[in-house]
C-alpha cells in the first residue's frame, strides 16, 4: 500500500520528520519544480489558530526571507496550507510554513553533546561564523533574539549556519512569558538581562546570548545554572559569571576578557556591535592585543569596589563609657535600704549624686552638639556634586579604524564602529558622533562610520533563481552593470543561476561588472569512452544528462566494448539521445567441403594412383595413362 505524499503550494513534497521544537516541526522536503532537497518548517496547529500570531508570523517570514548570507540558513519560500485539525470539533485551519535551505550536517547542540566542550580555536571559529551572520542581520534590521546551540548548524564541510531568524521575533512578540510558554523557558540559559527583565531587546542582546554560547563552547556548561528557568534568569540579572578559565585550563586571559566583556550586565558596557566582538576574537586567535574596552572593562558588568563619598557616611554617636559593673559582694549589697546606712553621711551621698547628674548632663550636651555637627556636615557634603572628568572628542575623520580606536583610547573614550558606502576611501572614517571638539565625560561612547567605498553594494544570493528573477534582484540591489554568461551544467536546469562573479556576498561598487553564470541547458558528450565496457560508458553518458542508445556492430573486438560515441566532445541539449556503437561477436562464415578419393591398383596393373575431387570438371580424364 502506497501513501501519496503531502504537497504544499503545489510543489513541495513533505517527507520525513527531521526536527522538532517547541513551536514547529521540521520535515525533509522535495521541491518538485526545481528538483532539489529542502527543509520545510510548519508551525504547530495549536499556534496556527491564533490570528494575532499568524499576522506576526507572515510579517517576520517576509523579513527573514530577505536575509541572504552564506552563514544564514536561506529561506526560499513561505506560504499557508489548509489542514484539518483533529479533535471532537475538528476545523479547517490555515497552517503557515516556511521552505528553507536543507543543511547536511548537525546542530551545535549535537556537537556539544558529543564532545562536552571544544578546543578554544574551534570555539572561536564557530563564534566568528555566528557573529558574521549577526552582523549582517543587524545591518538589515533583524534581531535574532534566540541565539543558542540548537539554532546553529555545522555543515558537513565545517561551515556555520545560523537558523530560525524571524520565528524567534514572532514568538517574542506574542507576549510569551516564562510560565506560559517554552519559547522563553527553553532558552533561559542564554537570555540577556534586559530580556529577563522584559525590557526592549536590541542587537546587543544577541551579543550577550552569543557570549553565553561562547562560554559553553569553552567550558562545556553555560555561565549560569539553576533548578528552574526563573532562577537562571535571576542570575543573568544580578550575578557575576566566573571566568571560563575557572572551568577550563585551556582558556587564556584574553579569551576570558573577551567572553566576560560580552556578558556585561549593562548593555552599554558590553560589545556594541557584532563586528567589534568578532574583531577581538580574531585578535585572540592571531595572538594580537584585544580592544581596550575588553581588556580593561569590569568583568561581566560587576560593580567595582568603590570608596563611599563623605556625603553618604552616617554620623555615628561616640562610644559612651558605661558605668562600672558591680562585681564585689560589698558593692552588690551597699546602700540597698531606703534609709541611709548607719554611719553613712547623707550630705556626702547627695553631693555624690549631684556630681553624677552633672556629668550625665554634660555627656548629653556633648552628644547633642556632635549630632548637630554631623548632621550639618552630611547636609553640606550631600549637596555637593562630585567632580566629573571630561575630555575632548578627537577628530576621527580620515583615520583608519586602528588609528581611530587608538585616538579614542588616548582620550578616555569608547568606540562604536559601523560601516556604510561613501565617496571616502574604503576603510577610512567619514562620520562620527559626538562631533570632533565636543566636551564629553570620560567613558562616553563615540560612534564612527567606516567607508566601504563609493556606493558599495553586497551581491545578493541568487543561486537557483530564474535568469530574469536574478537580474531583477541584482537591479533592485542597485547593481547597474550585470552581464550574463552561460555554462554547461548537467545538474542545473536551463536558465537557472549557478553562481555569480564576483562571488555572492562580495562588496562591490554599484557600477562594477557582475556576471550571472546561468545554466545553458546543454551538456558536453563525454569523451574517452571508446574502448570502455558499455555498462561503464553508458553510466558516464547518463550522468552527463544524456540518453545513451546502444547500437550493436559486428567486430573482432571483445563483445560489449564501445567502438564509437556519437557527437563525442560536442555540446548538446540535456536529454539528447546519443548512439553508442558496441562490439558484438561476428556471425560464423560458410565453408566448401572437399572430398578426396584414392584408388589403389592391383599388382598386375600399372601402378598408377588416381585422385578424384568433387569439383573436377565433368568429362575430364581422371588421370594420365599410357598406351
Amino acid at each position: 500500500m502506497t501513501t501519496t505524499p503531502r504537497v504544499l503550494g503545489g510543489r513541495y513534497e513533505v517527507g520525513e520528520l527531521i526536527g522538532r521544537g517547541g513551536m514547529a516541526d521540521v520535515h525533509l522536503g522535495h521541491d518538485t519544480r526545481l528538483g532539489r532537497q529542502v527543509a520545510i518548517k510548519m508551525l504547530r496547529s495549536d499556534l496556527a489558530r491564533d490570528a494575532n500570531f499568524l499576522k506576526r508570523f507572515r510579517k517576520e517570514a517576509q523579513s527573514a526571507a530577505g536575509l541572504n548570507h552564506p552563514s544564514i540558513v536561506a529561506i526560499f519560500d513561505s506560504g499557508e496550507d489548509e489542514t484539518w485539525v483533529e479533535g471532537p470539533n475538528g476545523t479547517l485551519t490555515t497552517l503557515p510554513y516556511m521552505v528553507m535551505e536543507y543543511v547536511d550536517g548537525q546542530t551545535l547542540r549535537q556537537r556539544l553533546t558529543a564532545h562536552q566542550q571544544l578546543p578554544p580555536t574551534e570555539a572561536i571559529r564557530i563564534t566568528e561564523g555566528i557573529l558574521d551572520a549577526l552582523a549582517y542581520s543587524h545591518r538589515m534590521g533583524i534581531v535574532h533574539r534566540d541565539i543558542k546551540p540548537a539554532n546553529v548548524m555545522i555543515t558537513s564541510n565545517g561551515h556555520i549556519k545560523v537558523m530560525d531568524f524571524g520565528i524567534a521575533r514572532a514568538i517574542a512578540d506574542s507576549a510569551a512569558t516564562m510560565t506560559q510558554t517554552q519559547s522563553v523557558v527553553g532558552t533561559a540559559q542564554y537570555l540577556s538581562p534586559e530580556q529577563a527583565q522584559g525590557q526592549t531587546v536590541d542587537a546587543r542582546s544577541d551579543l550577550y546570548s552569543t557570549g553565553c554560547l561562547l562560554f559553553e563552547l569553552l567550558t562545556g556548561r553555560p555561565p549560569f545554572q539553576g533548578d528552574s528557568p526563573v532562577a537562571i534568569a535571576y542570575q543573568h540579572v544580578g550575578e557575576t559569571p566566573q571566568p571560563p578559565s575557572v572551568y577550563s585550563s585551556a582558556v587564556r586571559g584574553d579569551l576570558d576578557a573577551v567572553t566576560l566583556h560580552a556578558l556585561a550586565k549593562d548593555r552599554r558596557m558590553r560589545y556594541q556591535d557584532a563586528e567589534s566582538f568578532r574583531a577581538d576574537l580574531e585578535n585572540v586567535r592571531l595572538g594580537l592585543p584585544i580592544s581596550e574596552a575588553a581588556s580593561t572593562g569590569v568583568a561581566a558588568g560587576a560593580a567595582a569596589t568603590q570608596t563611599l563619598p563623605a556625603s553618604t557616611a552616617v554620623v555615628a554617636a561616640p562610644t559612651a563609657v558605661q558605668p562600672p559593673v558591680i562585681t564585689s559582694r560589698r558593692q552588690r549589697y551597699e546602700n540597698t535600704a531606703g534609709m541611709p546606712a548607719v554611719g553613712h553621711d547623707e550630705g556626702e551621698d547627695r553631693e555624690r549624686r549631684g556630681g553624677a547628674g552633672r556629668a550625665a548632663l554634660i555627656t548629653l550636651l556633648v552628644l547633642a552638639i556632635l549630632g548637630l555637627v554631623g548632621w550639618g556636615a552630611a547636609t553640606w557634603f550631600g549637596n555637593q556634586e562630585p567632580p566629573v572628568a571630561v575630555t575632548t572628542v578627537p577628530d576621527l575623520r580620515g583615520m583608519d579604524e586602528t588609528a581611530a580606536e587608538r585616538a579614542l583610547t588616548q582620550a578616555g573614550l569608547q568606540g562604536n564602529r559601523s560601516e556604510a558606502a561613501n565617496e571616502a576611501e574604503a576603510g577610512k572614517v567619514f562620520e562620527q558622533s559626538p562631533a570632533a571638539g565636543d566636551e564629553v565625560q570620560e567613558g562616553t561612547v563615540v560612534s564612527y562610520t567606516v567607508s566601504t567605498g563609493p556606493d558599495s553594494i553586497t551581491i545578493p544570493d541568487v543561486r537557483n533563481f530564474d535568469r530574469e528573477d536574478a537580474e531583477k534582484e541584482l537591479a533592485d540591489a542597485g547593481l547597474t552593470n550585470v552581464q550574463i554568461d552561460e555554462r554547461d551544467d548537467p545538474d542545473v536546469a536551463k536558465d537557472k543561476v549557478i553562481e555569480t562573479d564576483p562571488p555572492i556576498g562580495t562588496e562591490v561598487a554599484k557600477d562594477a561588472p557582475v556576471t550571472l553564470v546561468v545554466a545553458s541547458g546543454k551538456t558536453v558528450v563525454p569523451e574517452g569512452q571508446v574502448g570502455r565496457d558499455w555498462s561503464l560508458a553508458s553510466n558516464t553518458i547518463a550522468n552527463a544528462g544524456l540518453n545513451p542508445k546502444r547500437v550493436d556492430v559486428e567486430s573482432n573486438k571483445t563483445p560489449g566494448t564501445v567502438l564509437s560515441v556519437e557527437k563525442e566532445g560536442e555540446s548538446v541539449d540535456l536529454g539528447t539521445e546519443i548512439k553508442v556503437e558496441v562490439a558484438k561477436a561476428p556471425a560464423p562464415t560458410p565453408t566448401t567441403e572437399t572430398v578426396t578419393t584414392t584408388v589403389t591398383q592391383t599388382p598386375t596393373d600399372t601402378p598408377t594412383d588416381t585422385t578424384t575431387t568433387s569439383d573436377a570438371p565433368a568429362g575430364g580424364d581422371a588421370g594420365g595413362g599410357g598406351g
